[in-house]
This record gives structure tokens, sequence and C-alpha cells, in this order.
């Protein structure tokens, strides 16, 4: 197989990266260029969507950066967020960064297994009446939203980040074989970089359900799909599709 080129829509890895297996054994070049920034509203924007937090009993945190923006936000707009507050966060991972902002052992924080499913399980029925408030980005298509609904579980979403293409005009994206998204912003990103687009030999990976869902709304075609059962990563899922080639 002739060396391949991989380009994956994020910032390249700091320490250590999951395709080092897949460079050593393929012989595959990858460049890490990422496809979109994300920034946080400005008090100005917040106070826009009529959100007031100290109505809320309970925060919902899916990420890291929104952590940051809410916990910012409050102290630019003079908000003390109560002792009693709870937090709900979609992983463990997500749950110890508040540890930046809250001391820990002193807060209500639970955490789900990555799923916005496992948030649901974490409340169960012991948190039912509490009033959330779910942290999202301006691109996030909720189906958290949608499952605390389903759940008849009070809540209201305060959009605390937006999301900003990359200028990619430099960028040659058909020199490429492969190209990894991570996220529906990747995909917007390119439909906005690239306006006549067209797919032609080029091949996607797509990593999660959104971002799936938004290659194919944009009428483009993946050829790399993860998590899947055979393949929970996206290194993983290109390991077996090179296997396959």
């Amino acid at each position: 197989m002739k060396n391949k080129k991989i380009l994956i829509s994020q910032p390249a890895p700091k320490n250590g990266s999951p395709y080092t297996d897949l460079i050593a054994k393929y012989g595959i070049d990858i460049d890490f260029v990422p496809f979109f920034k994300v920034e946080p509203v400005d008090p100005k924007e917040f106070r826009l969507q009529k959100i007031n937090i100290l109505e809320f009993t309970c925060v919902v945190f899916t990420s890291r950066t929104t952590i940051d923006a809410f916990f910012n936000l409050c102290e630019e707009l003079r908000i003390t967020v109560p002792e009693t507050m709870k937090y709900f966060c979609i992983s463990e991972a997500v749950a110890l960064y508040l540890q930046k902002h809250i001391v820990y052992r002193k807060r209500r924080v639970f955490f789900g297994n990555g799923t916005p499913k496992s948030i649901i399980e974490a409340i169960g029925a012991k948190h039912q009446s509490e009033n959330f408030l779910l942290t999202v980005a301006d691109n996030y298509k909720s189906d958290l939203n949608r499952l605390f609904t389903k759940s008849k579980l009070k809540h209201s979403s305060a959009i605390l980040v937006k999301t900003i293409s990359s200028d990619l005009s430099e960028l040659d994206i058909k020199s490429y074989d492969v190209v990894v998204f991570y996220s529906p912003s990747d995909v917007k990103s390119l439909k906005e970089n690239f306006k006549n687009f067209s797919q032609e030999e080029l091949k996607f990976a797509t990593f999660g359900p959104a971002t799936l869902k938004a290659l194919k709304a944009a009428k483009l075609v993946p050829t790399v799909i993860a998590p899947t059962p055979e393949a929970p990563s996206i290194a993983k899922a290109l390991s077996l599709y090179f296997e396959q080639k």
C-alpha cells in the first residue's frame, strides 16, 4: 500500500498520539489542523438569552469548556453561585475539572459515563424535582435537551460558548486521502471554507453520532465510522480500514 495522507481536524496532541501505531504500521502521514475554535459568549450575549442562573438548582455540563465559561460568566456578572447548587456532568473527567472553580468535596457533584443518557440515569428519581440549567454550545443540536423533555425534567438551555470556523483557505484538502471529523462544527467549517466542495475520491472518518448525522446532512459519504463495538476509537477504526485495504 502506498503512503496515505490523513487530515485530523483537531490540534496536534501534546502528550503522545493515539495514531502512533497507525503511522508505524502503515507508514501513514498525518496532519493536525483544527477546523474551528471555541470562544465563550460575552455577558451581553448571555443577557439576551434571558436566563437567570439563580433560578436553577442544578447545572449540567458536557465539557470543560462550558465549565470555564459558566464560572467566568458568573464572575463577570457578579453572580454568587449558592453552596446548595448541584452539578451533573457527562463524565467523571468533566466532573473532576470542577475542582478548578469549586471546592469539590463541599459541593454535590454527579456524573455519567460519557453519554447524554447516563446523565439522566445519574439524576434518577432522587433529583427529579430539581430545576436544571443545561450549558451548551451554539452548534449543539441538543439530544440532551430532548432527553430532559422526554424525562419530564424541568430545564432550560443556556448557550455559553460559540464556535467559530477556522480560516482554511490555504489548506489543500484534496491532497489528503482521509479527513477525520470529530464534531458537527468540523463539517460546518468545511462547507463554509470550501463553497463548491465535492467529495469525489476523498474519504471521511467520523466520530460520534452527531458528527455522522451532520456529514450525511451535508450530502457527504462516510467511509470510516466510530465508535462501534469493534472500533471504540477513530485510531482503531482507521486501523481496521487499512487492514482491509
